[in-house]
């Protein structure tokens, strides 16, 4: 029944190919007015999931909570975005996102997060900006941005993404704006230099870009990581409708206009000329071919296992994008005829975040996209051919329609080498607290845990105070901040302090990280490839594998830990560890100790944390 039903989706997205795009538009958001949304959704019917092969934990206890020490962290500084209990202008409704990011290279995740502005302005010297806290290994943080380089850039921040551009061993820090974006150097030293002039990265025209979601990809194969940004709308202050001008409305109430009706934003992609510097190729590559639009999440990974890195991109009110790497410097859209571009009734999504990963292990990674208030979020099963089968309602993510959700993760919280899933919510207008509906700005998370039969069981009430907390949340990263074997999540949220959701497990099981060091390959590893076989139980006879490759952004407007985790649940050992560089490099090692990080060259040799200290201080002269 679900295959017929499947071939019957799919039909309806191939038909959307020869649909105009006004058509598919107006699909997304039933409009009131050509400026304003009346719903961002098209109200989806909350199904359960369909019954697979019974799994022995569904039902049975988590063994993890995850509890919210940010108040005690030192990092609950609030994060400015827009006015506090009404918006005038989309803009201020969209939020930051944030990065647990090793800037300093001592092994220990420091916390980048991003920040805002109001249309009001600020007085001088109150003026709200980025804000970086160093990791003091205790389970605290130091605001260490006075000094560092970051403080000097204000204005309206949306995403950040990590990568070492430039080889020197030291990940550096690109930050996307409305209007102009930053890329910082990381010197190596604590301190950072605004490098975006002299990278060739500066903007021409008049700042009405609202760049979005980026990753740091090496979309080439050529060493040297290049740079992909989504836009959202070219919005102008001056011209851009207020609410009454629809009139904009939502459940009843005036709210912000858009997007559809405004113009929408152009993709850009930068190639490194390995010389510091950057060239648009955003035409020549084909990325400006494509009818995406309303871009905002980002994710890159070869997602058709050619061996050479795609992009998907999560559009609001729009189908969502697909660049696929055509392995000649261009990219081609192949979301619709892919199976990955609409929803299970082939429909275009108000698409925020997005996250991938092999949840089902079997070689291929998946994508996981959380879409807006009254529509499912979407999980889209890739098939291994460059096509993509609608798992949403089987799988069990098709159960809740009711929250708006932004960041997302594929996670495997409970170290048992399957990857649960994580969605942040809050909702996108601040007037719904003044509603008579059923609705609130700030929302409690969405958990789903891994049945490890391709479902998923939703355990929101059973994941502890930080997921059942209500946030205005926008984006998430996840990593283990305190380094004690499980992944933590840090969570940046609209005109309040951050949350730090420590994961508190009882179940003792085992792990293994592995931070990737290029050689010919990106020196981040950023687009490799790593597989991990090991037993899970002592006395099991077969061997299960995992499958990941390392990312730069994602989720929503965030950067996850760049250091790769595998949870083996009880394996005494790892039978076997495959690394596939890009530049096709591949490295092999056998019966590895547990519970450890391996820091690994390219080429075969683990190093020690001195090493790699030395290699840096090596690159950077």
């Amino acid at each position: 029944m679900y295959n017929n039903r499947r071939r019957f989706i799919r039909s309806l997205s191939r038909t959307a190919l020869v649909l105009p795009f006004s058509d598919l538009l107006a699909l997304a958001r039933p409009q009131q007015v050509k400026l304003g949304p009346t719903e961002r959704s098209y109200n989806a019917q909350a199904r359960p999931a369909e019954k697979g092969p019974k799994s022995p934990i569904e039902g049975t206890p988590l063994g993890v909570t995850f509890v919210d020490v940010v108040k005690e962290s030192g990092l609950a500084v609030k994060t400015i975005y827009g006015g506090e209990g009404k918006n005038k202008y989309l803009l201020e409704t969209t939020g930051c996102g944030l990065a647990f990011y090793d800037y300093d290279n001592d092994g220990w995740l420091d916390v980048f997060l991003v920040n805002g502005w109001r249309l009001e302005g600020f007085p001088k010297g109150q003026e709200p900006h980025c804000r970086l806290f160093k990791n003091n290994r205790d389970g605290t943080f130091t605001d260490v941005t006075k000094g560092s380089g970051l403080e000097h850039r204000t204005g309206w921040g949306q995403a950040c993404c990590v990568g070492d551009y430039n080889n020197d061993g030291y990940d550096d820090l690109f930050v996307t704006y409305y209007g102009q974006n930053a890329l910082y150097r990381n010197n190596g030293n604590g301190t950072f230099t605004d490098v975006t002039e002299q990278a060739g990265l500066l903007q021409p025209g008049p700042k009405t870009r609202w760049n979005t979601g980026c990753t740091f990809v090496d979309y080439d194969k050529d060493g040297h990581l290049d740079l992909f940004v989504a836009n959202y709308v070219d919005f102008d202050l001056k011209t851009a409708p207020p609410p009454e001008a629809g009139p904009c409305t939502y459940k009843g109430l005036l709210v912000a206009c858009g997007p559809p009706g405004l113009p929408g934003g152009k993709n850009i992609l930068y190639h490194n000329n390995g010389n510091g510097t950057f060239t648009d190729v955003s035409a020549k590559s084909g990325i400006l071919n494509t009818a995406g639009t309303y871009g905002l999440s980002v994710a890159a990974s070869d997602l058709d296992n050619d061996g050479w890195p795609d992009i998907y991109v999560a559009n609001d009110s729009s189908t969502a994008t697909l660049y696929q790497n055509q392995k000649d410097g261009t990219f081609k859209d192949i979301a619709i005829e892919s199976g990955a571009a609409l929803s299970p009734e082939g429909k275009p999504q108000a698409g925020m975040g997005v996250s991938i990963g092999d949840y089902n292990r079997d070689g291929t990674l998946d994508v996981v996209k959380t879409n807006f208030a009254g529509d499912t979020d979407s999980l889209y099963t890739n098939l291994g051919d460059a096509t993509f089968e609608d798992r949403t309602y089987p799988s069990g993510i098709g159960v809740n329609t009711r929250l708006l959700g932004w960041g997302v993760g594929f996670f495997d919280m409970d170290n048992d080498g399957w990857l649960d899933i994580l969605m942040s919510n809050g909702h996108v207008y601040p007037e719904v607290d003044k509603s008579k509906a059923d609705l609130k700005y700030a929302e409690h998370k969405y958990l789903y845990r891994n049945l490890q039969n391709g479902h998923f069981e939703e355990v929101t009430d059973k994941g502890g105070p930080g997921i059942l907390e209500a946030a205005p949340a926008r984006g998430c990263a996840f990593g283990d901040y305190d380094n004690d074997g499980d992944l933590d999540i840090a969570v940046n949220c609209v005109n309040a302090i951050p949350q730090l959701l420590r994961c508190d497990s009882t179940l003792n099981r085992n792990w293994i990280k592995i931070k990737l060091v290029g050689v010919k390959s990106n020196r981040t590893g950023i687009g490799t490839r790593v597989i991990v076989t090991a037993r899970t139980k002592p006395e099991a006879t077969k061997a299960l594998v995992q499958m990941d490759e390392l990312r730069s952004g994602g989720s929503y407007f965030s950067q996850n830990d760049l250091r790769m985790h595998f949870g083996l649940e009880h394996a005494t050992k790892v039978d076997a560890l495959e690394i596939r560089w890009l530049s096709g490099q591949i490295d092999r090692f056998k019966d590895l100790d547990v519970n450890r990080l391996y820091t690994i060259q390219e080429g075969g040799k683990i190093l020690k944390s001195e090493e790699l200290k030395g290699l840096a201080r090596a690159a950077s002269t």
